[in-house]
């Protein structure tokens, strides 16, 4: 098994309320020459999280930054007129900490962070995880 010290989030920036399926955003990726999806885990807008790229294999999701690191992904981050925005949903919230709450404790993650944080000129995810899943941490 890989050596995973970061959970990097993302969003999908699609619009607010729109629900995408893991194949359709797999079809995104391979359209963009990738050879999967580049995300570990999307959460969906009713809470589900579904498997992407199998943990095992590097993401496609943060250039520089994938070989020690897990990519999750919350559908939306898009208000209806194409402006970032926060919309996650209550239910894709409480998901995204359950996970990260178990990936820090199975693979002893010591950083969780947006995409934004890693790559300048970026929204996504549209909110600040660093302090929002500081506690998760023991910070």
């Amino acid at each position: 098994m890989r050596r995973i010290h970061t959970a990097v989030v993302h969003c999908t920036a699609t619009p607010e309320g729109k629900d995408f399926s893991v194949a359709t955003i797999r079809g995104w990726h391979k359209q963009l020459g990738w050879s999967d999806i580049g995300y570990h885990f999307i959460i969906q807008i009713d809470g589900r999280i579904s498997p992407g790229r199998p943990i095992e294999k590097v993401g496609a999701h943060v250039a520089g930054h994938n070989a020690g690191s897990v990519g999750i992904s919350y559908v939306g981050g898009v208000d209806t007129k194409g402006k970032s925005k926060d919309t996650r949903t209550p239910a894709q919230k409480s998901a995204l900490r359950t996970l990260l709450a178990d990936l820090v404790k199975k693979y002893g993650i010591t950083k969780i962070c947006g995409h934004h944080d890693l790559f300048a000129g970026k929204d996504c995810p549209c909110f600040d995880a660093i302090p929002e899943y500081a506690d998760l941490l023991g910070r």
